[in-house]
């Protein structure tokens, strides 16, 4: 009876939990579809491509699909195609990325776009997964345990590449650092280091649980200490102008969070001390 209560318990804070990070992603995704309905414009702030035919349709067209997916993501009967419906969102973002990779292989702002749309998608796809499982449906591809921890590595590999960006542009991040805290490039370059630290950990599944959480933490912190202060700030700063590129940037900084800390739950049953890779998959209790 006692072992039975405890296995009830941890289901209803496992769907607690979930439901957190299934709550944070739905307002981040509803905000990515109003900053695209208001300007226009694609994750990232990035205008469509040129090749795309329609493109005003598309945007505000795709903008009002989010946001109506963003809604049915509060809902437990709609969950599942929600966000399946903004995972197909972030992934076709992240093919209209492409192109400015291919020609610029070697820029860090040509592979930007491409890979804040690949860790929202990596969100979508977790907390896809963790939805299923609950729901006891069958599975499909993308939601096995063996499908989630490619979505982790593809996770840490962004983490990887937001912390080289701090290195090559640490003046400019530096100059983002409040005014208020201390040795403002050591910060920059610090935090550089903490997301290369944890996207490593995430990939070789050393203390993932832990790594994934403080990566979660620092970029929820990096919007609430750098880009909600901006727009109190008098002059606004250089790299907070002009108006749409300061909501570009936050929306960005809150679907990072939220997949962040998606792919923190997901790690959620492992220990915070070492585990070997192996264990690193996504283990869900069922309710």
């Amino acid at each position: 009876m006692i072992y039975a209560s405890n296995r009830a318990l941890a289901a209803v804070m496992t769907m607690r939990i979930v439901g957190l990070g299934q709550g944070l992603f739905a307002i981040a995704s509803a905000s990515l579809a109003i900053l695209s309905l208001t300007y226009g414009f694609a994750p990232g702030g990035q205008a469509l491509p040129a090749w795309i035919p329609l493109r005003e349709v598309w945007a505000y067209g795709s903008a009002l699909i989010v946001l109506a997916a963003s809604a049915g993501l509060c809902f437990s009967r709609t969950a599942l195609p929600s966000v399946l419906t903004i995972g197909a969102y972030q992934a076709i973002f992240a093919v209209t990325s492409a192109p400015q990779i291919l020609s610029k292989p070697l820029s860090v702002d040509a592979w930007y776009p491409f890979c804040e749309a690949l860790t929202s998608l990596v969100g979508a796809w977790v907390l896809y997964a963790m939805l299923r499982w609950q729901s006891r449906g069958s599975q499909m591809p993308i939601a096995g345990e063996g499908a989630v921890r490619p979505a982790q590595v593809l996770f840490g590999l962004t983490c990887v590449f937001y912390g080289w960006s701090h290195f090559i542009y640490a003046d400019y991040t530096a100059g983002m650092v409040p005014t208020w805290l201390p040795s403002r490039l050591a910060l920059a370059y610090f935090t550089g280091f903490g997301h290369v630290a944890a996207g490593i950990a995430i990939i070789l599944g050393i203390l993932p649980r832990l790594a994934a959480t403080l990566e979660a933490i620092m970029i929820s912190l990096f919007g609430l200490l750098v880009w909600v202060p901006s727009f109190f700030a008098q002059p606004r700063p250089a790299w907070a102008t002009p108006p749409q590129r300061q909501w570009s940037e936050l929306v960005a900084t809150l679907m990072l969070a939220a997949s962040a800390w998606i792919v923190a739950i997901s790690l959620r049953n492992l220990s915070w001390a070492f585990a070997p890779a192996s264990r690193s998959r996504m283990r869900i209790s069922r309710p």
